[in-house]
């Protein structure tokens, strides 16, 4: 029985600036920012470990079009692990890192194997004979808008045939719509696999044959919560793939009920316990913490929304390896605090919680910021979880400072 063992990884975006994260403390944010080179080193470490008979990489390597030094030359060192073993490694080009970027390059070595503009067909022969037929392309500028998986052409003479696609499946709304495609359009390939980048959550879209996005192999922002991996993937008669975790610093949400708290302290116990949760060795944890039903009256319930609660949870996570840093504490709305409290007061109160629940301007509002040449570059349109979470925090802001006036 014929087998092939591959690492099935994409989105690496080594050396992303994590932008609008400095107000975090020195020793996190510099994790942070070299969390996308652990990550990779965990990849290769898999890949190696594993004995893979070779590795693809999916597209957005980089996480600009100028590919910093810093981040060749990591990924050149990674790249040299893998030679040094006999793996070879085929990588595809995306919107992010595409051919047309302006960078000095660092020449990687032999056994990196990249695909041109135009979509073709490297073929690999593995230490026990099977042959292999890979698929791509690299994006030759950022936008590609065309349906590249119409050049995708099957080509007989190999025991496994796998397509490799940076590109957006059916419309989602998530990222920008590049090289679009529908499962269909890859089923009809009759291909065994396809290795698919740019959607940053892992997702399976078919499975006979598997068809699948790895996600990207580490967070970069809370949106994009959870374990962060590659995959190991093995082809023969009963195919399989296996998850392997490699970010090195995770964000997570967490949703605490406190109508059993009569106190602050009982607040702070409970969130306390919840951090012990979501602590994981030598892995850092960024967590959003949603509290419901408060039940404090409004005085003591301030020395949440002051940020008092944030402070006390954030002591002694500085130098922790596996810290569990609070970004932020989120108030949901309850009958004893806030909204049915104020409004109770004066109509102009009434009138504010109004206008804030029916705010629909973002467009108008964010104008200057989507407008801004490095805001065009860097942001993509907002959803409407995106809209509401704003709106959220533009609440909560306005609380502050009533309770402060």
């Amino acid at each position: 029985m014929k087998q092939i063992t591959f690492i099935h990884a994409a989105d690496l975006h080594l050396d992303s600036p994590m932008l609008g994260l400095r107000h975090l403390p020195d020793t996190i944010f510099t994790r942070l920012r070299e969390s996308t080179f652990r990550a990779l080193k965990k990849l290769t470490n898999a890949a190696i470990e594993q004995d893979v008979d070779f590795v693809i990489l999916a597209g957005d390597l980089f996480d600009g079009e100028d590919r910093s030094l810093r981040a060749q030359s990591r990924l050149r060192t990674e790249m040299c692990r893998l030679e040094e073993k006999g793996i070879p490694v085929y990588v595809i080009h995306g919107n992010h890192d595409h051919l047309s970027g302006s960078w000095i390059q660092l020449e990687l070595p032999s056994n990196v194997h990249i695909f041109t503009s135009e979509v073709e067909i490297k073929t690999v022969k593995t230490k026990s004979g099977v042959i292999v037929h890979l698929y791509g392309f690299s994006y030759p500028k950022r936008h590609v808008l065309e349906r590249k998986i119409d050049d995708y052409v099957k080509l007989e003479g190999a025991d496994f045939h796998i397509g490799i696609l940076h590109g957006n499946e059916g419309g989602r709304s998530e990222h920008g719509n590049y090289a679009p495609f529908t499962v269909n359009d890859l089923l009809e390939k009759q291909f065994d696999y396809w290795a698919l980048g740019h959607i940053h959550k892992r997702a399976v879209l078919s499975e006979d044959p598997p068809v699948i996005y790895p996600g990207n192999i580490q967070g970069r922002n809370k949106k994009e919560i959870g374990v962060k991996g590659c995959l190991h993937v093995t082809l023969s008669n009963n195919s399989s793939f296996e998850f392997i975790e490699t970010a090195d610093v995770v964000w997570e949400e967490a949703v605490l009920d406190v109508a059993m708290a009569r106190s602050f302290y009982e607040i702070l116990q409970a969130c306390q316990t919840t951090i012990k949760t979501y602590r994981k060795k030598n892995i850092g944890t960024l967590l959003t913490l949603s509290l419901k039903n408060i039940q404090l009256e409004d005085s003591k319930e301030a020395r949440i929304v002051d940020g008092e609660l944030v402070e006390l949870l954030q002591e002694d996570e500085r130098k922790e390896e596996s810290f569990v840093w609070i970004v932020d504490v989120i108030m949901e709305q309850t009958k004893s605090s806030d909204q049915e409290w104020l409004t109770g007061k004066t109509e102009f109160y009434n009138e504010l919680y109004e206008t804030v629940n029916h705010y629909q301007n973002f467009e108008h509002s964010l104008e200057s910021l989507y407008n801004h040449r490095l805001g065009k570059k860097y942001l993509s349109p907002l959803s409407d979880s995106d809209q509401e979470q704003l709106l959220q925090k533009a609440h909560e802001f306005l609380i502050k400072q009533l309770y402060q006036s």
